[in-house]
């Protein structure tokens, strides 16, 4: 178990792409599945996408078609694939996960306790 990194940030200006990324140790072998939250400034923190061990994918409606979650074993990393970015995208972005199985079911999260430093995206317009 280990608190999840993310990179990936940046400023873009409206329509524009960026990939984030979150890595921690033993990503690969974890029963449970990496989530990403956003969290806009003066707001509560959301939830964005989410990936189970097996590769199920679930999106929130306000990014569903514009963002896709990957995940690569080899280098216990996921990804956050982000297109046709938005000024309301504009938020910091972390990556949740956990090593104990009681905290997902069927691979998804019923509540991570690791969470990154986040990564900020700003979209201009």
């Amino acid at each position: 178990q280990a608190q999840p990194v993310e990179s990936g940030g940046g400023s873009v200006q409206a329509g524009g792409s960026l990939r984030l990324s979150c890595t921690a140790p033993g990503f690969a072998s974890n029963p449970c599945g990496v989530d990403w939250y956003r969290q806009a400034e003066g707001q509560q923190r959301t939830w964005v996408s989410s990936i189970s061990p097996t590769g199920e994918t679930l999106y929130s409606d306000s990014v569903k078609g514009r963002f896709t979650i990957s995940q690569d074993n080899a280098k216990n990393t996921l990804y956050l694939e982000m297109n046709s970015l938005k000024p309301e995208d504009t938020a910091m972005y972390y990556c949740a996960a956990d090593w104990n199985p009681s905290r997902c079911r069927n691979g998804l999260s019923i509540g991570y306790n690791y969470w990154g430093q986040g990564t900020q995206v700003t979209v201009s317009s």
